[in-house]
């Protein structure tokens, strides 16, 4: 039985089919909810520590403050669900322009289970939501760029034996 797609995209459309990128499965979890076996490796995307926690109840494989919004657009935000749209817009544009921050998580979740923890109440309206959807899509759009590039040397060392 195959499992669900874990990002909106139809990855069968893409092309990819039994892939790494195919298998990630990445999932989000308050960082005041207890530590589950399956929750793979466990990363905290806040820029501030979550009030009251101590770093071993965590049990963290890291703390990705720069994957976290700005200061600044933390701030602007301040959990104000009427700027959502624009906070995800913003936000999108952050990570977009700082791609070496999401590298640990993309290749965390290559390799398996990803979580990815917040300090937020709002469980929908959290920057981690919005960073699980950006990196299920670049997990996702890795796919056909490899098949492409696959393709292309295919390509050249069939003309190159003709």
């Amino acid at each position: 039985m195959e499992r669900p797609a874990s990002s909106p995209i139809d990855r069968r459309m893409l092309g990819v089919s039994q892939s790494v990128e195919a298998d990630a499965v990445i999932q989000l979890k308050r960082a005041y909810d207890p530590v589950a076996a399956k929750d793979g490796k466990r990363f905290l995307v806040e820029r501030l520590w979550p009030r009251g926690m101590r770093k071993e109840a965590l049990q963290l494989d890291g703390w990705m403050k720069d994957a976290a919004p700005s200061a600044e657009l933390r701030k602007w935000f301040h959990a104000d669900p009427a700027r959502w749209p624009e906070f995800r817009h913003r936000y999108v544009a952050e990570l977009e322009g700082n791609a070496e921050a999401c590298s640990v998580l993309l290749e965390s979740a290559r390799r398996g289970t990803l979580t990815l923890l917040y300090a937020a109440h709002d469980t929908e309206h959290n920057s981690a939501v919005i960073l699980k959807e950006f990196l299920e899509g670049k997990l996702a759009h890795r796919g056909p760029r490899k098949l492409f590039q696959s393709g292309a040397e295919i390509s050249k060392r069939t003309r190159s034996k003709q």
